[in-house]
């Protein structure tokens, strides 16, 4: 083109605006387009998707299992019948499988891995992956967070991506504590409760649900997004303290009177015998528990499990501390009877391996207190021994060390 065509070039053929309202106009080939134009092209290119195939996530239950024993001690039968369902699930989502939607319920006590499994299995299917306490959550419209709330955890977790949140796992802890309150002990709306199981019905089977883009609560003035929860899997966990009393019960028979046939005692039962209507007598409704036919047992941790939990698994609290001992050239050895102890504790404070972290914290507090001394006196290497578990602060005290 020459100059006497550019002169009278009209302007950009994209927005139309002539060539005297626009700071520079690129012309080729008889067409021109402004420097905002392009400025625009540039900022759709760079956040368009990349044209590639849809991530299908296809896992084989015996590869979870393996994972998970890498992590979790023990709950061989958690392990597989999580294991089967997460494997069900994403074949669903991915198109290979017919099986309706199954969320999954875990019941076992504080500290017997109900987290920890779900979030290895998160991580290893690397789908996002959100924590919601069941305590915070009340119908719409009362104080507290609604069930919307766990969808924008997700979401957040997910980075914004809708696709790949509509894939992840959210896992609401503390289930039980929604149970169904008596009849007689509140006049009240039940909003925490049964309130709250009823709320999640729609948003666990499946639905279009609206969560703010901010990822806050929801304002009439905010813009929304849909997501889909048809594909997100729901794991629900809690403790369900008192129902392997309504399963013993159940198995014993409570039959009376003189010609009742009565039972001799059996072996207390575990929750590997729990059923649906065990669930509802405890107080979960019929509808909810419906939403959730796989369910996963996880037995009482020993003391067996405790001591392996501290010291084999992957990331073991022992080795954490250890490097972090080992930043400051300290070599820290923590002897069998000090685990020993330690292991004793966290079972007679009932929290499981949950426990363990807070008496590690407590064991240790006073020499990461003193690491800096013993660097500058030379010491490098640090043994804790029963006694000093019984007593952290003998430490503090120069019984140890007499600087």
């Amino acid at each position: 083109m020459n100059e006497f065509d550019k002169e009278h070039f009209h302007g950009c053929d994209f927005c139309n605006r002539p060539k005297t309202a626009v700071k520079k106009l690129i012309i080729n080939n008889s067409v021109g387009i402004c420097d905002e134009c392009v400025v625009l092209c540039q900022d759709l290119l760079e956040k368009e998707p990349e044209n590639k195939e849809e991530t299908h996530i296809n896992p084989n239950p015996i590869q979870i299992k393996e994972k998970l024993d890498q992590y979790v001690y023990g709950q061989d039968w958690a392990k597989i019948t999580l294991s089967v369902a997460i494997s069900n699930h994403y074949k669903r989502v991915s198109g290979l499988g017919i099986v309706d939607k199954s969320n999954v319920l875990m019941i076992g006590p504080t500290g017997s891995g109900k987290t920890l499994l779900a979030k290895t299995v998160a991580k290893y299917l690397d789908v996002p992956f959100a924590i919601a306490d069941a305590t915070s959550v009340t119908e719409s419209g009362y104080v507290g967070d609604d069930v919307e709330s766990l969808i924008s955890r997700l979401l957040s977790s997910a980075d914004g991506d809708v696709e790949k949140c509509e894939r992840g796992i959210i896992f609401i802890d503390e289930i039980d504590k929604i149970a169904r309150k008596s009849e007689s002990s509140s006049i009240t709306r039940d909003v925490s409760g049964e309130g709250v199981q009823q709320a999640l019905l729609k948003i666990v089977e499946g639905t279009v649900c609206h969560v703010p883009k901010d990822a806050g609560r929801k304002n009439p003035n905010n813009s929304t997004i849909e997501i889909d929860t048809s594909k997100i899997l729901f794991i629900a966990g809690g403790a369900f303290v008192g129902l392997e009393e309504i399963v013993n019960r159940r198995q014993n028979g409570s039959a009376s009177g003189f010609t009742a046939n009565i039972k001799s005692p059996s072996e207390p039962v575990g929750y590997e015998k729990v059923t649906p209507h065990d669930l509802i007598s405890f107080g979960m409704i019929p509808e909810f528990i419906g939403r959730f036919p796989s369910v996963v047992p996880l037995n009482r941790l020993d003391k067996t499990a405790i001591i392996d939990i501290l010291t084999k698994i992957n990331g073991n609290l022992i080795n954490q501390y250890k490097d972090l001992f080992a930043v400051g050239n300290i070599n820290l050895d923590i002897t069998s009877d000090a685990i020993d102890e330690i292991a004793d504790r966290a079972l007679d404070s009932g929290t499981g391996a949950r426990g363990l972290h807070s008496i590690m914290e407590k064991t240790l507090l006073p020499h990461m207190f003193e690491a800096v001394r013993y660097q500058e006196h030379g010491i490098d290497e640090i043994i804790v021994n029963r006694d000093l578990v019984k007593n952290p602060a003998s430490v503090i005290d120069n019984k140890f060390f007499n600087f």
